[in-house]
């Protein structure tokens, strides 16, 4: 489990079935993750999460090596999630990334949230913090505090931060959420 930019969450993670995840939302995130990649919002040494809500479960990247070549099996299935416990139960052969639970509870949280995108790239969110909200590190990362700030903030943002180290982009549809992400670059550049 890579704990990234997340070094205060853990959880516990059961498989019902270590084949690969047979969604048929493999496609959009492989996509997607080519096109971050391709346009340069994905730099070398940049991790992202892309997770897609279908049903009461989730479709979540684990750690992917390269964006441009993303594979079927770095891609899992998240069936549940118990907060309490920190447990996941999870298809695929992959393990979760630390910001699976964080995904799992905003897309259950906020029902019109299908899609998210996480960017987890210090300098790119340094560069966006006066235009961003921004949620700190009062709590520690992924505790039930900490999600509902995140929540607090995705209540009236599309985009947010989250502790200088990652931006959170949300929607309804990966359509949507891809057009905000390339609408923010550009105003970046």
């Amino acid at each position: 489990m890579n704990r990234g930019s997340f070094p205060n969450l853990s959880f516990q993670s059961f498989y019902i079935s270590k084949e690969q995840t047979n969604s048929p939302l493999i496609v959009d995130i492989i996509k997607i993750g080519k096109k971050l990649k391709e346009k340069d919002i994905l730099p070398d040494n940049t991790s992202a999460t892309i997770s897609l809500g279908f049903g009461k479960r989730i479709l979540i990247n684990s750690d992917v090596e390269d964006f441009t070549n993303i594979k079927k099996e770095e891609l899992i299935e998240i069936v549940d999630y118990n907060p309490v416990k920190n447990i996941l139960l999870v298809i695929g052969p992959m393990e979760p990334k630390i910001e699976t639970p964080i995904h799992w509870m905003i897309h259950h949280a906020r029902r019109e949230v299908n899609s998210i995108v996480q960017i987890n790239n210090g300098t790119l969110a340094e560069k966006l913090v006066n235009n961003l909200p921004l949620v700190d590190d009062k709590y520690p990362i992924g505790s039930i505090e900490n999600i509902k700030e995140i929540l607090k903030y995705l209540s009236y943002n599309n985009k947010i931060i989250i502790r200088y180290d990652s931006i959170l982009f949300v929607g309804n549809r990966l359509s949507e959420v891809e057009d905000i992400i390339f609408k923010t670059f550009e105003e970046l550049i």
